[in-house]
């Protein structure tokens, strides 16, 4: 299908090479082709004449003819000679979305953006009187040499025009989620007065800058503030520890202004760690949170640590885990404590991003943003980034400010992991807020700013600013610690490590981000771990989802073994996605000094089997001949492999059957947890080391889902869930 349109009679091409090439040498090596733009290194468009395109085709013949032609070496670097197609035009959330199905609706449509003026003005012209002369409504453009985009007004059948106008490089719907500004001004009067939090509800503790503890939706939920800064009060002069503090304590901030009810379900604790800058100086910060973790631990029984913090001088760099990241895996094995903290974010430096805009999400996995100190902790959670808003809430209409990322993909400024070893980093993800672009300020990025970032508590609510807007994965961290205090809220008697792999459990990847990374399986579990928490069935089982969890210690170079309780109904004929996940946590002593950093290793397989006499005779026989890597879990429809999760100290897969098979239906499954530790950390570990197991079954799709009562049929079938040794 040809192009429609353009300034001139000229066709648009599209040139890939093996190599990255600049435009001048391929404009001269051509002999006449008007470069139009480079896009992602090794693809060039240009516009040609039928003349141009007849030369440049026979050179190209000479070439393969073996004889000699100017810029050869350039010549043979040519891969492919294209057309730029509509499919090419497609932007991202079209792709995904499709046209919206009301008549007319808004489109985006960026043009190629020519440098010299006079041509710039005559592609302009004639594509403004194009559109109008096909119906359409320019509600509003930006002209700039580097950036020509209009919104449009149109309909169907212009929309599908546009993806083939050879004057036009994308075609996008607009921004459409923002945060509505007008809550960040909620005047504190209109929101009446929050009760207390119950006595004996879950603590978080903030180490951060403060907290102004006199805010009217903080205070009653505040039971005890401290500075572990010498001579420093613990209030709250930067603002940060003020807005990380109202995300921990009521999750969505945005959420709980619209609904203008704030009643608070936990308690805050806050320790002051960091200056007036944001910054620990002089002192050394491990101190500082130590000194913090006992207190808070120690007199008030606190579990649960939020610790936004990331050191941009200690970037992870593949060998041995440092600094406060050690500090943390200790702190957490001693005092049965919980820390959740960012991957830290990403600012740019002098490999770039020179574009955010374009050359997003490739710079989300350079070695320019991997993880910063403490995130690479083990026993830690870390947290990624997703962005929530993409829209410019002041000026929701004016194209010149275009989010970096769209609604669930990765913010721009989030690191990736892996951890020491591999080990899966970050472990989960969660809302930070996004970027947004100023094109007429030449791109100029605008962290979290006019609707594109997350909302929470001000400290400067005494000066009529009682909430504000900001981004950071530091703001991603506390959503995760408040999940991870929910469940101690209805599990009171829960460990630390079923917190962790309970969260885990429940953790699904965005569809948004698997088709940001389609294809690159890597990427995507380096920048979004496990995925985002669902609190859907994450503190209680429903009937399409239930989760099952055990508690147990065990002695190196030994098995447990779990039948999972799957009722018949589960494995009924018919084709729908049913999923069974695995989760496992635990805490090791680690060692620095040591390249394994791990002093007890525990890692689990999922089996199927005839019968558990069966299953357990197979490890055994294994762990007699000291090899139990042999026996084969489970492969078809899983997630992550057991070699990849069981690098880390918290361990997920979810295994997806769509149309199971006789067989497999015939057949039971069991978990089978396995501990085999490194001969130098005898000394360090426990005979029996503790961890946490938890299992979730979901039939979503079932015509009539009563899984969790079938479940519980079985289980009063069997007394109990069964472990043996």
């Amino acid at each position: 299908m040809d192009d429609l349109g353009g300034y001139d009679e000229r066709r648009l091409i599209k040139i890939e090479l093996t190599e990255k090439v600049s435009p001048e040498d391929i404009a001269r090596a051509s002999g006449g082709l008007e470069v139009v733009s480079q896009e992602e290194g090794t693809l060039v468009l240009a516009f040609a004449t039928e003349a141009e395109l007849e030369a440049f085709e026979a050179k190209l013949g000479q070439l393969a003819a073996g004889e000699p032609v100017t810029y050869q070496s350039l010549m043979y670097a040519l891969r492919s000679f294209d057309r730029w197609t509509p499919d090419d035009r497609t932007g991202w959330a079209l792709r995904g979305d499709g046209f919206p199905g009301d008549e007319p609706f808004l489109i985006d449509a960026e043009l190629w953006p020519l440098t010299r003026g006079t041509e710039a003005d005559r592609l302009r012209s004639a594509f403004e009187v194009w559109v109008r002369d096909h119906g359409g409504e320019i509600v509003d453009s930006v002209r700039q040499p580097y950036l020509c985009m209009y919104r449009i007004r149109c309909d169907r059948s212009l929309a599908e025009n546009l993806l083939r106008h050879r004057d036009v490089r994308t075609v996008d719907l607009p921004p459409r989620v923002g945060l509505e500004l007008a809550l960040a001004f909620t005047p504190v009067q209109d929101l009446g007065e929050a009760p207390s939090a119950p006595a004996d509800a879950p603590g978080i503790a903030v180490l951060d800058s403060g907290i102004v503890a006199g805010h009217p939706v903080l205070g009653p939920a505040v039971g005890d503030v401290q500075s572990f800064l010498p001579g420093v009060s613990a209030a709250d002069q930067h603002g940060h520890g003020t807005f990380v503090s109202g995300i921990a304590l009521y999750d969505d901030v945005a959420d709980r202004l619209r609904n203008r009810v704030f009643i608070p379900e936990l308690r805050i604790f806050s320790g002051r760690i960091l200056d007036a800058g944001n910054r620990g100086d002089p002192y050394l910060i491990e101190n500082q949170v130590e000194r913090a973790v006992r207190y808070f631990a120690g007199e008030y029984g606190c579990r649960i640590f939020n610790l936004s913090y990331g050191d941009l001088n200690k970037p992870y760099r593949n060998r041995h885990v440092a600094g406060l990241a050690v500090t943390l895996d200790a702190l957490s094995r001693e005092l049965d404590v919980l820390f959740v903290v960012p991957t830290g974010n990403y600012e740019g430096d002098d490999t770039g991003p020179g574009d955010w805009g374009t050359e997003y999400p490739s710079y989300l996995t350079t070695d320019a943003s991997t993880l910063l100190d403490p995130a690479p902790a083990l026993s830690a959670l870390t947290v990624g980034s997703l962005a929530r808003n993409e829209r410019n809430s002041r000026w929701p209409h004016d194209p010149g400010y275009r989010p970096v990322a769209r609604s669930d993909q990765p913010s721009p400024f989030t690191r990736h992991g892996p951890s020491v070893n591999g080990a899966i980093k970050p472990d989960v993800v969660d809302y930070g807020g996004n970027m947004m672009l100023d094109a007429r300020a030449g791109n100029r990025p605008m962290n979290g700013a006019q609707g594109a970032g997350e909302l929470s508590t001000s400290h400067r609510f005494a000066a009529g600013q009682p909430f504000a807007e900001d981004s950071g994965t530091s703001f991603a961290t506390p959503r995760v610690a408040n999940a991870a205090a929910h469940v101690l809220r209805e599990y009171p008697d829960a460990s630390v490590d079923l917190c962790r792999a309970l969260l885990v459990a429940h953790a699904r990847t965005p569809t948004a981000c698997s088709q940001l990374y389609a294809g690159d399986e890597d990427a995507l579990r380096n920048v979004t771990g496990y995925g985002l928490v669902d609190r859907s069935a994450l503190y209680r089982s429903l009937e399409d989802c239930v989760t099952l969890w055990a508690e147990e210690a065990l002695e190196n170079r030994r098995h447990h073994f779990y039948e999972l309780p799957v009722p018949a109904e589960f494995w009924s004929p018919g084709r729908r996605e049913r999923e069974v996940t695995v989760a496992l946590a635990y805490r090791p002593a680690v060692r620095t000094t040591r390249i394994d950093y791990r002093a007890a290793s525990i890692s689990y397989k999922l089996v199927q089997s005839g019968s558990l006499d069966e299953v357990v005779d197979r490890f055994n026989a294994a762990v007699d001949i000291g090899d139990t890597t042999s026996i084969q879990e489970r492969q078809s429809g899983r997630r992550f492999s057991e070699r990849l999760r069981s690098r880390g100290n918290v361990q997920a897969s979810t295994w997806t059957f769509k149309q199971p098979s006789r067989s497999l239906r015939a057949c039971s499954w069991y978990v089978v947890v396995t501990r085999n530790d490194p001969a130098w950390g005898a000394n360090l570990s426990s005979e029996r080391e503790s961890y946490a197991l938890a299992a979730v079954l979901a039939d979503r799709a079932a015509p009539e889902p009563r899984l969790y009562t079938r479940i519980e049929a079985v289980l009063r079938a069997q007394t109990r869930l069964r472990a043996r040794v």
